[in-house]
């Protein structure tokens, strides 16, 4: 598979098979900074998927496998979009605050 742009891609190895999430710093440039930042640093290596809704969405990046826990970074202030939330669209979790993504 050819990747268009492999700086800002990110690779998947699950037991479901392979996941290619395509970065989009034009959009959230804190927030796949601090993605790639983490892959890096190997922090999702081995994370689980804490949370499945069939058909809906899928969340994972909690080290404590819970949706609880976060980096060892602050965290992040909001960078919404336009960007429509379709199928195959991936976007950081957050609490309540808006400026709490980890």
């Amino acid at each position: 598979m050819a990747i268009a742009d492999p700086e800002n891609t990110l690779i998947m190895e699950t037991t479901k098979g392979r996941v290619v999430i395509a970065l989009r710093p034009d959009l959230a440039p804190k927030h796949v900074e601090r993605i790639k930042k983490l892959a890096r640093e190997k922090f999702y290596d081995g994370i689980v998927f804490h949370r499945v809704i069939e058909g809906f969405m899928a969340q994972t990046g909690c080290p404590k496998g819970t949706g609880t826990g976060g980096s060892k970074y602050p965290d992040l202030p909001a960078e919404f979009s336009r960007e429509q939330h379709v199928r195959g669209v991936a976007s950081m979790a957050r609490a309540q605050n808006p400026n709490s993504a980890n």
